[in-house]
């Protein structure tokens, strides 16, 4: 397995990442519990040293699960965790609908991280970002805080998600930030336009969510799949984009069945090409995959040993092209 740093950091991973999202129960479709605990304690003996979760993945479910995952092992990986929302005074509010609003005042995220530490059953956190934009509280009052806990010993790393490159300018005022953490795959390319530049030139490294376009890059979707209530892509919007969306869906599902048939020309699966694309980019750290059982696991961390070439990215881009489906590359960024 490749291995990258972050940034201008000291901070080294897996290129591939184990995304614990689906591992939250509350918004990603069905999982079973005990397999997913398993392949978390699998990844780490096929390589993978970076596990990312969040405190609102659940709430809480997702890092008390990896926890049981890592075991003895925690100290053999990179831990990454989220903070920055409040939540409902309702103990039976589960997913979106527990969350009362963003918060990453200095007093708030200061406490959440101590819930994180004590769930995940560390004394101290590799990474902790702020998982989206409080546009209520002031940069320096967040970088503050975070550089206080960092000085503390409660986190080694800070960094940010689902910031702008005007919200990390700002951030770089007070501090420095060893990542952001934004979606990026094939059919969302928003962030090529000023995000992983910005990144890239600053020394920030860059972590991609949704690297297999929330499971369109799976191969798995047919014209006939749905999604239960209660699943986010039930809503047909992805970030903002109109990803599960009616016929945005069907025709990502035919662009999806042309990738299978290139990727199979190289002996591969499209979600190997998925990932193999997102790892081109050199402004990208880490691609964070969801991983539910050891076929998942051994497919994705082969993906990080491919090199696409010049053409085989034009060849891909071609096929979009013909299908006329976008890929959003001057759209706007949710943040």
């Amino acid at each position: 397995m490749e291995h990258r740093t972050f940034g201008n950091t000291d901070l080294e991973c897996s290129a591939v990442g184990f995304g614990t999202w689906e591992m939250g129960t509350t918004q990603y479709g069905e999982i079973d519990i005990q397999e997913a605990v398993r392949a978390v304690e699998m990844a780490i003996d096929h390589g993978i040293t970076l596990f990312d979760t969040a405190e609102i993945y659940g709430p809480y479910t997702s890092e008390e699960l990896l926890a049981r995952g890592l075991g003895a092992r925690r100290r053999d990986v990179v831990v990454v965790t989220k903070v920055g929302f409040a939540y409902k005074d309702d103990p039976n509010a589960r997913g979106p609908a527990a969350v009362a609003g963003r918060d990453a005042s200095a007093v708030h995220i200061t406490a959440h991280t101590e819930g994180c530490l004590r769930r995940l059953d560390t004394d101290f956190i590799d990474l902790l970002l702020i998982h989206w934009p409080d546009h209520k509280t002031p940069h320096e009052e967040t970088i503050g805080a975070l550089e206080a806990m960092k000085e503390a010993g409660k986190i080694r790393h800070y960094g940010v998600s689902n910031y702008d490159v005007p919200m990390m300018a700002a951030c770089e005022e007070h501090g420095h930030l060893t990542a952001n953490q934004v979606g990026y795959h094939m059919f969302d390319r928003r962030m090529e336009s000023a995000v992983l530049p910005y990144c890239h030139d600053n020394g920030i490294g860059y972590m991609a969510y949704g690297s297999l376009g929330f499971g369109l890059l799976t191969g798995a979707f047919t014209p006939e799949t749905t999604f239960v209530d209660w699943d986010w892509r039930s809503g047909g919007k992805a970030f903002g984009l109109p990803l599960f969306e009616g016929e945005h869906f069907q025709a990502e599902l035919r662009v999806v069945e042309k990738l299978k048939a290139f990727a199979g020309d190289h002996g591969r699966s499209v979600a190997q090409l998925a990932i193999a694309w997102l790892l081109g980019n050199p402004a990208v750290t880490v691609g964070l995959v969801g991983m539910r059982n050891e076929h998942e696991l051994t497919e994705n961390v082969a993906a990080a040993d491919w090199r696409l070439s010049d053409g085989d990215r034009r060849a891909i881009d071609e096929i979009f092209a013909a299908e006329g489906v976008p890929t959003y590359v001057d759209a706007k960024q949710a943040a």
